[in-house]
């Protein structure tokens, strides 16, 4: 098959585009556009997100834990306190990291380098994060199945006592990070027509928060664990529960992690957008007898926000404009990419012998 292709840009000034003519086909770049006509492609990242302001409170209040403890235990020689406070470090490390994601993705957000913006900054942050969990996952496995081949002698008192100060820490940190799930990306436009039931809307996670967020979570559940290990320990002699519980809690961490790296792997791999939107986007297009999407890739630039490459092939076809302003801004729709052929233009040539 070969035909002439047209393409036009068209930004908000622009007042008509030609029709697709048999034979031919138009192509249509739509991004956020300027009054100067240019592209936009920070689609909001520019923006403080609501999960940077509080990763920074989680990441102060995990610091000032950490030094305490690590002040504390070399004071006082206790190893209980040592540990757990060199095991925050730890996780004040992974949650610097996610720091520095938002810090770097709002600094860099008009940076040309960047094709679609900073909005992967946030998927490559939580990925990192889902790293550091498996590892630590891993840390509390080995840690826990040595203990358990070989007991330690445990001090009790003090080992509750480390563990109850990590549990309030901790659980303040979860609420912080937890507090109000919405959406932590910029406002969209709505189509009021589907308003009840956006497709991809659960689907629009801070993948950077929820990792700081899991980060939190699983030193929170390492507390709760431990202190029910300590006090049966204590005062009903199941000294095997405390590996055990260290066991358990590693199974959970580390399914937490293969969640989140499955989760940030798909938008770093630009893996194909959720079928909801496709079907949205292929229902929008199609309103017309004779109109399909001959070809249609979604993928996920950045929170909540998406961009897509829409063939569409109709037996009368629309102006681009048209077919543009059905999806952009709705949904997470942000960029487009339209190309729109006549019936015609598709028959493949017969070749001549």
């Amino acid at each position: 098959m070969h035909h002439e292709v047209g393409r036009t840009q068209a930004f908000e000034h622009t007042e008509s585009l030609p029709r697709a003519e048999p034979g031919g086909n138009i192509g249509l770049l739509a991004a956020g556009s300027t009054k100067s006509g240019r592209c936009d492609h920070t689609f909001g990242q520019e923006r403080r997100r609501p999960g940077e302001a509080r990763t920074l409170i989680v990441v102060i209040l995990t610091a000032a834990t950490m030094v305490l403890e690590i002040a504390s235990g070399m004071a006082y020689g206790s190893m209980a306190l040592l540990a757990d406070g060199l095991h925050m470090a730890s996780h004040a490390a992974a949650l610097g990291i996610s720091m520095f994601a938002y810090v770097y993705a709002r600094r860099h957000a008009g940076d040309t380098r960047f094709s679609f913006g900073t909005g992967k900054v946030n998927s490559l942050a939580g990925f990192t994060g889902a790293i550091l969990l498996a590892v630590f996952a891993l840390a509390m496995a080995w840690e826990s199945t040595d203990r358990l081949i070989s007991p330690v002698a445990i001090a009790f008192n003090q080992a509750i006592i480390v563990a109850i100060v990590g549990l309030a820490v901790n659980g303040l940190s979860v609420a912080i990070l937890g507090h109000g799930h919405e959406d932590d990306f910029p406002e969209q436009e709505h189509d009021h027509e589907h308003d009840h039931d956006a497709p991809g809307h659960a689907r629009k996670h801070d993948h950077n928060l929820r990792a700081a967020y899991l980060h939190v979570l699983a030193d929170a559940l390492t507390s709760v664990l431990a202190i029910v290990a300590l006090v049966s320990g204590k005062y009903f002699g199941l000294f095997w529960l405390d590996p055990v519980m260290g066991i358990v809690g590693a199974a959970m961490v580390a399914r937490w992690s293969v969640g989140l790296l499955l989760a940030t792997s798909r938008v770093l791999l630009d893996h194909q957008g959720p079928a909801d939107l496709q079907d949205f986007i292929r229902s929008r297009i199609g309103r017309e007898e004779g109109t399909t999407v001959a070809d249609l890739h979604v993928w996920q630039i950045g929170p909540g926000i998406y961009s897509a490459a829409i063939t569409v092939v109709a037996a009368e076809p629309r102006p681009v404009s048209e077919y543009r302003e059905r999806l952009l801004g709705r949904h997470g729709l942000v960029h487009l990419t339209v190309e729109v052929a006549a019936t015609a233009s598709c028959q493949p040539r017969r070749s001549t012998p």
